[in-house]
Formats: C-alpha cells, sequence, structure tokens
C-alpha cells in the first residue's frame, strides 16, 4: 500500500516552519512522495518553487502540481524544465481553476488536463511521472456523470500514470467511480484522496467550493459539537479512520492525505489504521 501526502506553499515564515516541523513528523508514514499545490499565473507559483526546492534538499520524492490555465506552452515547459533538472521525476498534471466570471478562451495554450498531459508526454516523454485529479461525486462543473467520466477517460488515455481523487466521506461514491472506469478500460490506479476532519466550519466551506459532499448524518454531528473541537477531532478520525479501512478493505490502492500542513490529523489516522 502506498501513503502520500500533500502540502500547500506557506506564505510567512511561521508558515513554513510550521509546514517543516509537519513535514518532519509525517515522515514516520514513510510517504512515496509529498505533492505540492500550485496556483497558476504566479498567484502562489513562486510558494511552489521554494517549497519543491526545499523538499528537495532534503531528499523527499517530490510531486509539484503544475495547472495549465493561465499559462503558455513555453511557460509551462520552462517549469518542466527546471523540474527535471531538480531531478523530479513526478508531476501532478491539472487543468486548474478558472477566474471567477471567466470562460476557457484566451486563458492559455492548454485548456484541460488531457491536453497537458498530452503536452508533458511529447516534450518529456516518460520522464515524468504523471498523476491527475479524479472526482468520483463528479467535477462541480461537468454537464453530467457521463460528461465527466469521459472527461476523465480522457486525461487517462493521454499519458496518465494514476490520479488522485478529490476527497470524499463516502466510501460507495469512490467503489462506484472505480467500477465506472473499469467498464470503461480505465485502467490506471484511483488513489482516494483523504481530509482529515479538524475544523467543521472551515470542511463545510471547502466541500461546497469543490463539490464534495458531507454526508447529512456528519454534517449533523459536526453542528452539534459546536466549537468544541477537540469532539470534533475525535469523531472525524473516527469517521476518516473507519472509511480509510473500509477502502483499504475494497481494494484502494493507497492513500493519498490532504494534510493542511498539519502532521497530527494524518498521523491519528495512519496510527488507527496501523500504517505507522
Amino acid at each position: 500500500m502506498n501513503i502520500s501526502i500533500e502540502l500547500f506553499p506557506p506564505k510567512t515564515d511561521k508558515g513554513r516552519e510550521k509546514m517543516k516541523a509537519a513535514v518532519g513528523e509525517l515522515s514516520q508514514l514513510k510517504p512515496e512522495y509529498v505533492s505540492v499545490t500550485y496556483g497558476a499565473g504566479g498567484s502562489t507559483q513562486e510558494g511552489t518553487f521554494s517549497t519543491v526546492d526545499w523538499l528537495v534538499e532534503q531528499g523527499i520524492d517530490t510531486a509539484p502540481h503544475l495547472s495549465c490555465i493561465g499559462s503558455s506552452k513555453d511557460e509551462i515547459k520552462e517549469i518542466l524544465q527546471r523540474y527535471k533538472d531538480q531531478g523530479i521525476n513526478r508531476i501532478v498534471a491539472l487543468r486548474g481553476d478558472l477566474p471567477s466570471g471567466a470562460g476557457l478562451g484566451g486563458l492559455g495554450d492548454l485548456n484541460y488536463a488531457n491536453e497537458l498531459v498530452t503536452f508533458i508526454r511529447q516534450e518529456f516523454d516518460d520522464h515524468f511521472r504523471l498523476e491527475v485529479a479524479a472526482y468520483p461525486e463528479y467535477h462541480p462543473q461537468a454537464q453530467s456523470s457521463k460528461a465527466d467520466l469521459a472527461n476523465f477517460k480522457r486525461k487517462a488515455e493521454a499519458g496518465s500514470d494514476a490520479a488522485i481523487t478529490q476527497y470524499f466521506y463516502n466510501a460507495d461514491a469512490y467503489f462506484q467511480f472505480v467500477d465506472d472506469c473499469r467498464q470503461m478500460d480505465v485502467t490506471i490506479p484511483i488513489i482516494p484522496g483523504i481530509m482529515p476532519i479538524t475544523n467543521y466550519s472551515q470542511l463545510a466551506r471547502f466541500s461546497d467550493a469543490c463539490g464534495a459532499e458531507i454526508p447529512r448524518w456528519i454534517r449533523k454531528r459536526l453542528e452539534d459539537y459546536d466549537d468544541d473541537l477537540e469532539s470534533i477531532r475525535d469523531f472525524g478520525a473516527d469517521v476518516v479512520t473507519a472509511m480509510c479501512q473500509r477502502l483499504l478493505d475494497g481494494g484502494a490502492p493507497g492513500l493519498h492525505f490532504y494534510t493542511m500542513n498539519q502532521s497530527a490529523p494524518s498521523l491519528e489516522i495512519a496510527r488507527r489504521l496501523g500504517i505507522c
């Protein structure tokens, strides 16, 4: 079973120190790689580079996120060459978020993740292992479940090696998504994305924005705890651990933890699973 973790680029010196401490503690998981999120058009781009540089200096296998919206092919190629020169051989290839109110036109040379995957393969052959995104509960901008599955199939067939899902709290959604993909002859590994529950109001905002459903019974229990963060974390660890165990028992090839630059929540779930 493979474990991987995700970080975001800190914006302050305090945040950087917190992230570095978390990485040290998360090393107990022996992650296959550490991914780093990316903001297209420069919003967090420099933060991504500096975070990636530090991880590489520590000898940690690093998988930078790379989104294509808002960038030219030349800019994307320059970034990829930078990573290749650092010895990085894994990329999380994404479309990226559209600016509010914007359409696709005029936002760069590549509009979709499958186009980015194709471009990377054309320019760098098989140097990079490419992970793409998957949405068991479907992308919030998808016209239909059928259209979303077709989009995922295009990404896989363009040359992706594996996929990481958006987080979810319904294991059945993951298993159904995998079954649907296999019926379409999409055979790449699909790694569940795992988001520990530590703060209900923050989680609700994230989930509303990205289309990840928090089941009603979980919402109601979390609402009952109000500002009792300890109870929220204990309940969240119970719920997420049980889901992870079911995923692994059902054949999931690994777990990808969205750490939010914190170590304790992911480590608690891993301990309960007996994987650290």
